[in-house]
């Protein structure tokens, strides 16, 4: 891409190089500590991913990812994906499931990935939440996501009741990093549990806390590019060995005009820079399959860079059929998703 189509964001630049190692320091011993909590559970619950390989889930060659990115609540790719009648696989990031749930899709297979012990939790339905710890953290009160979380207590007591009368016909991709929250309702939910390991790190290097936490567990390691919503294609393209994978819901960005406040790591950034500042942590992107602006962190451009440097490997075809956001580039057809689900409606049945 060249440097007409990308404007500002001079710090985050700077620090894209460095994504990497500063995701590793805020999070990695929280991952190594949650994955050495969940050793008791690998005996007797759930697993492998690798049996994954042999499962019947969907089907014919194709898949749709359902991520959670902000197009979601603007082109509503789960209603499309039912009203089409599409029978392939569907996966869907922990963030989309209640989504997906509340929209009459129940997807095959979820994955989850994020370490946080309190907020990850929220996508299954936190039976401890309460209104003194919502005072406290406005991350979901912030986000441009889905409107049904306008109530949040509400909101978390239809998702408890949606899992827990779903539960048993999902499965679910539950990194060994997760939570105990989540593993938790995972398990009360009756979610079909397979195991994995995110690549935390090069597992050829000394002292690396992925090839430690192989060694302990015998479970592969999967490189999930930092997010969720890469991981739901990974395990599409890897794992399940799928050839046709749509990508929905996953932006990298915001739309143009979003109030840096409903963004993502807005306190952080804040912290780091002040309110005065936010400009240069910002980089503004144009997607010429819309012709339209939006603009990205260092985080989501860290995310999309490491996306577009994993499908040049990819033994599948990538079609992100998002219809928003920056992912685009070599190897990804940018289609609208009718045209991907008329195009495969034909493997199927």
């Amino acid at each position: 891409m060249s440097v007409d189509d990308q404007e500002g964001g001079a710090l985050a630049r700077q620090l894209l190089p460095h994504m990497e190692k500063m995701t590793n320091d805020r999070f990695g011993e929280l991952w190594r500590a949650n994955a050495e909590a969940n050793f008791k559970h690998l005996e007797n619950v759930g697993q492998s991913i690798t049996a994954l390989r042999n499962a019947s889930i969907g089907n014919g060659d194709s898949a749709v990812v359902i991520a959670a990115g902000p197009s979601v609540k603007r082109k509503n790719p789960a209603q499309i994906i039912k009203e089409s009648g599409y029978d392939g696989t569907l996966i869907a990031t922990e963030s989309a499931m209640s989504y997906c749930l509340r929209n009459g899709v129940v997807p095959d297979l979820v994955v989850t990935l994020d370490p946080h012990v309190e907020r990850v939790v929220r996508w299954f339905g936190d039976p401890t939440l309460t209104e003194e710890r919502l005072s406290k953290d406005d991350y979901f009160a912030r986000q441009d996501q889905d409107d049904a979380f306008a109530n949040e207590m509400q909101a978390n007591k239809e998702i408890l009741a949606m899992l827990d009368k779903h539960g048993k016909k999902i499965k679910i991709a539950l990194s060994l990093s997760s939570s105990q929250p989540v593993v938790q309702r995972a398990i009360d939910s009756g979610m079909d549990i397979y195991w994995w390991l995110p690549m935390l790190d090069d597992p050829d290097r000394s002292g690396s806390i992925t090839a430690e936490l192989q060694k302990k567990t015998g479970l592969p390691s999967i490189n999930a590019g930092g997010n969720v919503g890469t991981a739901c294609w990974m395990v599409a393209d890897a794992v399940l060995g799928k050839q046709h994978i749509a990508l929905t819901g996953v932006d990298f960005s915001y739309y143009d005009g979003t109030p840096y406040l409903n963004t993502q790591y807005y306190h952080e950034m804040v912290n780091l820079v002040g309110v005065e500042n936010l400009d240069s942590l910002f980089i503004r992107i144009h997607n010429p399959h819309l012709n339209a602006w939006h603009f990205t962190d260092p985080a989501y451009m860290w995310y999309r860079e490491s996306f577009l440097d994993l499908v040049k490997d990819a033994e599948g075809t990538t079609y992100n059929c998002t219809e928003g956001g920056i992912l685009f580039g070599e190897g990804i057809s940018f289609i609208p998703l009718l045209e991907y689900l008329s195009r495969f409606e034909s493997h199927h049945g």
